[in-house]
């Protein structure tokens, strides 16, 4: 499956919404284990009624079946995610790589304790800018602010 062709393309709302929300919620639950399950359910009701109807999102998709997406406001990535069984083979690369043709610079945030996505964004070359000590909604999860530059 490594081998596998993937496309990017535009998010298509009627057909896209519950499989996103659902490779979100898969990957966040491995990644952002430490924020809990209710705090997760919580948090995909959002990202299918505000964050991807009103984010810029581009869809990984192979065979025709989405398995990745980032969805970016303006140059800043306000979500990652590729559906776990998919991880590792480039999915990831290829959507930053993607956001940053487009934009030519990109920024984010992201979980300290969620160190595979902070080992995975400074080998793509994201600089550390910043950290502070709590999430968007004040709950103790440290963040750092990262930027690449093309």
């Amino acid at each position: 499956m490594k081998n596998m062709d993937t496309r990017i393309r535009a998010y298509q709302a009627a057909t896209d919404l519950n499989t996103l929300s659902t490779i979100w919620f898969n990957a966040s639950s491995l990644a952002h284990d430490f924020v809990g399950r209710e705090r997760l359910h919580a948090q995909r009701t959002l990202i299918e009624t505000q964050y991807l109807p009103n984010a810029e999102t581009w869809v990984a998709v192979q065979d025709e079946l989405p398995v990745g997406f980032i969805s970016l406001l303006d140059t800043f990535i306000g979500g990652l995610f590729v559906a776990p069984h998919h991880q590792g083979q480039g999915v990831g690369r290829q959507l930053i790589a993607h956001a940053l043709d487009l934009k030519g610079e990109l920024s984010l945030e992201v979980y300290t304790q969620n160190v595979q996505a902070l080992t995975f964004y400074e080998a793509l070359g994201f600089k550390e800018l910043s950290r502070r000590a709590t999430d968007d909604e004040g709950m103790p999860f440290e963040n750092a602010k990262m930027r690449l530059k093309r």
